[in-house]
């Protein structure tokens, strides 16, 4: 098989670097040589696993690219694949080696860190569009969605309490995300305070998974908005399984610049109704009334409301529950998604691959 070496700049935790995490585990089980290039003190390291080949670099100086180089010279990958600005940006390989290098986006970024790679990955069809509207050609632009691991049955059966400070009959609202303004939960805690206390007799409450340089500014909102009693904000967490088991929806309530979100391929794989905002990645993921309930982004009140129907609509939730889940068995299942990944590599390193820049 062909070896592929992985490389990512970041120190913390997202969206994004737990697909890294899924990818490149995936292909190291897969039996794939793979190796990853890191920068130091990165919270991916302890994630990965054990037997994984990994380089520790600082991923600051100018360095650090003749590092990545040497790495290339003595590992002699067929295909160097690199996430987000700062790693592609490092990443210069010769024009007339045998390397492939793969720039992989998950957002609507500048390009200009990016238009010396051979070849570009978008994780949505909007993306690829734009990369092309942009001037990268359109033939070496390769469209590969996320996938998600479908959890066991027994982690999708009924939870039991999630937190001793929530009431064990508590309706459960669940959003996960960094904490970040294009996550639109400033508009989500406006439209809970509009939710009552109860539904149905069950006190209604919002737990929110993540952290992020909005966290002081959301609590303040709560405590304005009186509401800070019924959030309990759970901080990053590694493993999101509870979360998930013992939400009874999940809102994800970004802005139109959110590209994909993976919550909408974690709410579906888990089994959970999904209210989401019109993002350019929900409207391409998802159908209202069928797979989700979809609202405007930034709009509280349609959110509010969203919310307070599904609570009440046990029947609904849980069909819109199982469309989600079907299609992300279909459509974003691991065996598809590292197959199109695998399908590409092998094409590009058995083709006369252009290396020049776009």
């Amino acid at each position: 098989m062909l070896k592929t070496l992985h490389i990512i700049g970041s120190d913390e935790l997202g969206g994004a670097e737990r697909f890294f995490l899924r990818l490149v585990s995936a292909l190291h089980e897969d039996g794939w040589e793979t190796a990853v290039i890191l920068r130091h003190g990165s919270a991916l390291d302890a994630q990965l696993p054990a037997a994984l080949t990994r380089f520790r670099l600082g991923m600051r100086t100018p360095l650090s690219r003749w590092r990545i180089q040497r790495i290339v010279r003595s590992w002699q990958p067929s295909i160097v694949q690199t996430y987000m600005g700062r790693a592609t940006a490092l990443t210069r390989l010769p024009e007339n080696g045998s390397t492939v290098h793969l720039a992989r986006l998950g957002g609507y970024y500048s390009l200009k860190r990016y238009r010396h790679a051979h070849g570009w990955i978008g994780n949505t069809h909007g993306l690829c569009d734009y990369l092309i509207e942009h001037g990268l050609p359109a033939d070496r632009v390769f469209q590969i969605y996320n996938f998600i691991d479908m959890p066991a049955e027994s982690a999708i059966a009924p939870a039991p309490p999630l937190l001793p400070a929530l009431p064990e009959n508590a309706k459960i609202m669940l959003a996960v995300g960094r904490l970040h303004p294009v996550k639109g939960l400033q508009f989500l805690l406006e439209a809970f305070a509009r939710l009552p206390e109860h539904l149905d007799g069950q006190p209604v409450y919002l737990v929110i998974v993540g952290d992020g340089p909005l966290r002081q500014v959301l609590q303040n909102q709560a405590g304005t908005l009186g509401i800070a009693q019924r959030i309990h904000w759970a901080g990053w967490q590694n493993e999101l399984l509870p979360y998930y088991r013992a939400a009874d929806l999940v809102v994800f309530p970004s802005l139109k610049e959110e590209t994909l979100g993976n919550v909408i391929l974690e709410s579906w794989a888990y089994g959970k109704p999904l209210l989401t905002s019109n993002s350019r990645g929900a409207r391409e993921l998802c159908a209202h009334l069928e797979n989700a309930w979809c609202v405007p982004c930034q709009d509280t009140e349609a959110l509010a409301a969203g919310m307070q129907h599904l609570l009440t609509q046990p029947e609904l939730c849980g069909r819109i529950a199982r469309a989600g889940q079907d299609k992300v068995r279909q459509q974003f299942n691991r065996h598809r998604i590292l197959q199109q990944y695998q399908q590409l590599y092998q094409h590009l390193q058995g083709s006369d691959y252009p290396a020049a820049s776009a």
